[in-house]
């Protein structure tokens, strides 16, 4: 079961829902790196479940630990093991599902490829394994900031179902992104969305969207050609995010649109800097980036389990009935938001390493 990511940045991610705890263990973080535990927190507290009246009601605190690698607050350059002990797991609400498989969940395909699965939440297969992404990006982004600084990762709820928001990749910010439960950086479209997440919610029903994340002052040269492009990367990293449907960058598919008098992004030189009059291609030219805000969408279907009765089968390949239990979001939207920026900064850590030893 593969749960690894990266080549010189490496993570491995472990834990299940419901069991005694998730993480992940680092290797290949450089040392002297300023790490603590405080600093982890920052973005596993946006993560967590229960933070809003849109997310789900599990209270579970995240709390951080490093059990290894760091010492007087540094990193040693050892691997890097972080663990977050499950606290309000509750395996009894998913009983039914040990013998009934959930409609659009990895139930079946489970039992499918293994022959055997934690039914209890989902196992592996839950949202709860991201807690180890988050807390090893928050290490990446350390290692980011002290390599180049000055490299800006943001993303937000750019639509939920049919409600769009109004956002410029180029201004906003993390205060704006911030100040509405529903992470978007457009507070008018917020109140439309909160309104229909508990809409939908309170017809035991859920919903999906689109996040829009925007990466600024990254430099040009990140990335290969062939089979380890950026965008590549970006792509595989966020669609290993559960619930995520679809990836495009720059233009996307809207870009088929347009002809190629329309598409291409003519240079030009701005002082001693090469750079692009539009920015069609979403900051990456051949897989390597351009020295442009690299833009991209990810796709969140609405989530799988629903409070209402759904037809199914059985373990025993019967046809049988099962109605949602257990808590869960309606919207995974605002909780994926700083998972979509943890998987940008892992995978831009990664690469300014490789560029850094192949390059430098």
């Amino acid at each position: 079961m593969s749960s690894q990511l990266g080549q010189l940045f490496r993570i491995s991610t472990f834990g299940e829902s419901h069991g005694g705890g998730v993480g992940v263990v680092i290797d290949g973080c450089p040392p002297r790196i300023p790490l603590t535990e405080a600093d982890l927190q920052i973005d596993l507290d946006r993560r967590r479940p229960g933070q809003s009246e849109v997310t789900t009601p599990r209270n579970e605190a995240d709390q951080a630990e490093i059990l290894s690698g760091t010492f007087e607050g540094l990193t040693l350059g050892a691997p890097i093991a972080i663990l977050v002990r499950n606290k309000d797991h509750r395996p009894e609400a998913y009983s039914e599902m040990a013998e009934k498989y959930r409609p659009s969940h990895a139930d079946y395909s489970y039992d499918a490829k293994f022959g055997i699965r934690n039914w209890q939440g989902g196992g592996r297969s839950s949202a709860r394994e991201t807690i180890g992404r988050v807390a090893a990006a928050a290490v990446a982004k350390r290692v980011i900031n002290h390599l180049c600084p000055g490299i800006e990762t943001l993303a937000w709820v750019k639509t939920v179902q049919d409600v769009s928001a109004e956002v410029d990749p180029l201004t906003v910010t993390s205060e704006t992104i911030e100040s509405n439960i529903v992470r978007t950086g457009d507070p008018e479209a917020a109140e439309r969305m909160i309104e229909r997440i508990k809409e939908i919610r309170s017809q035991g029903n859920s919903v999906g969207g689109t996040i829009e994340a925007v990466v600024r002052g990254c430099p040009p040269g990140l990335g290969e050609p062939v089979f380890d492009r950026l965008e590549a990367d970006l792509a595989k990293a966020m669609l290993s995010i559960p619930a995520t449907k679809g990836f495009e960058v720059g233009s996307g598919f809207g870009g088929t649109l347009l002809t190629g008098a329309e598409h291409n992004d003519h240079f030009y030189m701005d002082g001693e800097t090469v750079r692009t009059k539009t920015n069609r291609s979403g900051g990456v030219q051949g897989g390597i980036s351009n020295g442009e805000p690299i833009l991209f969408r990810v796709a969140f279907k609405p989530t799988a389990t629903i409070m209402s009765s759904q037809v199914t089968v059985s373990k025993d390949k019967e046809d049988t009935e099962l109605k949602g239990r257990g808590r869960h979001d309606a919207c995974v939207l605002p909780r994926a938001v700083p998972i979509v920026e943890a998987m940008t900064n892992l995978i831009l850590c990664d690469h300014l390493l490789r560029h850094r030893a192949f390059c430098d």
